[in-house]
């Protein structure tokens, strides 16, 4: 399990920002699967829109408080649920046997779950953005870097704690630059993501790949005070990434 329930998401190094509004929404996908989602907007948008693609749990409370923390920088953002085709609750709290809805999904499923947040994020607000960009955690790490390849037209793909070896076929597809943010005593070891570097490099993709020495998995909580340093960087990584995104 990536995150428990006392987990907190990090507070952006932001001021003055706030959410307009927030709340529970169900999304349909192309395939008919209708799944939850968080949805947050802010109060002065900036353009940019997130869509967060949580650990093995799901859509639990960390990412509902994420996405409005990402709507407190000016994101509009959701977070969505994986399991719609499979489970019969919305609970997702540390009760929630996630363990066989994993093993049943597929990557296609999950693309389209993100295919139809993308586009409820673009008719949202508005019409208020116009650049998307995806950020996910364990699971959803190695699922984001591949929305680069399946999603066209995303502006960029964050991850953390993703495991390269799980979309090793995707790179010669990939379109959108990649922000890697890896945790140094991650049970996936540095070494798979130096090789993920040369991977990426090899095929052309841009991408920012930023180690952050000694930091677990699950490193970007702030209830893990001794990690706050790396977890306020990955916060202003994901900004300078959003705001100008590396390019060829």
């Amino acid at each position: 399990m990536c995150y428990g329930d006392d987990a907190r998401p990090p507070l952006p190094p932001i001021s003055g920002g706030s959410v307009a509004a927030g709340g529970d929404l169900t999304l349909e996908a192309a395939d008919g699967n209708r799944f939850m989602t968080y949805a947050a907007h802010p109060a002065n948008p900036t353009g940019a829109g997130v869509v967060i693609l949580p650990d093995i749990r799901g859509l639990h409370m960390f990412y509902k408080e994420l996405a409005d923390q990402f709507a407190v920088a000016g994101f509009d953002a959701i977070a969505i649920d994986y399991f719609g085709r499979t489970a019969e609750t919305d609970n997702r709290d540390e009760s929630f046997a996630f363990r066989p809805h994993v093993e049943q999904t597929t990557a296609e499923g999950v693309d389209a779950d993100a295919a139809a947040a993308i586009a409820h994020l673009r008719s949202a607000n508005g019409g208020a953005v116009e650049r998307v960009f995806s950020v996910g955690f364990c699971f959803g790490g190695a699922a984001s870097w591949r929305q680069s390849a399946t999603q066209p037209g995303l502006s960029g793909a964050i991850g953390f704690y993703g495991v390269p070896s799980r979309i090793e076929s995707y790179i010669p597809s990939m379109q959108a630059p990649l922000l890697v943010l890896v945790a140094g005593a991650d049970h996936t070891p540095v070494e798979a993501f130096e090789q993920f570097d040369v991977d990426l490099n090899e095929a052309n993709v841009p991408h920012t790949m930023v180690v952050y020495d000694g930091a677990p998995h699950s490193f970007f909580d702030r209830t893990f005070k001794e990690h706050a340093e790396a977890c306020e960087d990955a916060w202003k990584q994901m900004l300078a990434f959003i705001a100008n995104p590396p390019a060829n």
